[in-house]
């Protein structure tokens, strides 16, 4: 698989430590793309550092649990979901207000296997990519399983549901993956929906639960309810 200048065949093309960035309701996956803008100094750091190395940042939500008093005193250093996605940067740019506009570009899912000790502001993690093989693999049977009329019939509907519009003719030209992927990445989801959409085992799962999501959320504005899963 390439991406940008790199080429990520399997879980040894990548390093066993990378930078993370937790960041609530932020989702990259596989081939994805999320575009960041980086301010805060900590995350500054932790960008030259990737950019001064091998361009990795692993992107993983803060999983906070207890009282809102818990939450607080942990919020520098919030618990991590054990899922993440590593992604290179494969674009950035300098504002000359010493923050970044970046764009990630997902390589594969990962599992935290341990914080390490780091003298950065920024945090390190010991990760594996051993669970999500595939996640390497650009040409799978995958992208059959998924009904795409399906999607693209509920995603025109959230679209008319709130007054929106999009480029159709390059939805209906973007590959399943890219469709599913980028639908996921947009979707004003809580971390909990965010979360399970990364996590889910296929393509087709994800999709699954990317319709079944959205179809909760027109539900609920029919009966006058909140619009977004938080």
């Amino acid at each position: 698989m390439q991406i940008g200048n790199a080429t990520y065949d399997s879980a040894e093309d990548l390093p066993d430590v990378i930078p993370v960035f937790p960041l609530e309701s932020a989702l990259l996956l596989p081939r994805g793309h999320l575009p960041l803008n980086i301010f805060e100094p900590r995350y500054v750091n932790m960008l030259d550092h990737a950019l001064s190395t091998e361009r990795l940042i692993g992107m993983v939500q803060p999983a906070l649990s207890g009282s809102s008093q818990a939450k607080a005193a942990r919020a520098d250093e919030p618990d991590l979901c054990q899922i993440g996605c590593v992604g290179r940067i494969t674009a950035y740019q300098e504002a000359g207000d010493g923050t970044y506009q970046i764009d990630l570009t997902g390589i594969a899912r990962f599992e935290i296997l341990r914080e390490m000790p780091s003298l950065s502001a920024f945090r390190l993690c010991q990760i594996s990519t051993g669970r999500f093989g595939t996640d390497f693999e650009t040409d799978t049977d995958d992208e059959g399983a998924v009904d795409r009329s399906e999607l693209l019939r509920t995603f025109r509907s959230y679209l008319d549901a709130n007054n929106l519009e999009t480029d159709w003719n390059g939805v209906e030209q973007a590959r399943t993956e890219t469709l599913v992927n980028a639908l996921s990445i947009m979707a004003p989801y809580g971390s909990a929906e965010k979360q399970a959409l990364l996590e889910a085992e296929t393509l087709k799962m994800r999709a699954d639960t990317l319709i079944a999501m959205t179809e909760v959320v027109l539900s609920r504005m029919d009966s006058d309810q909140p619009s977004t899963l938080q």
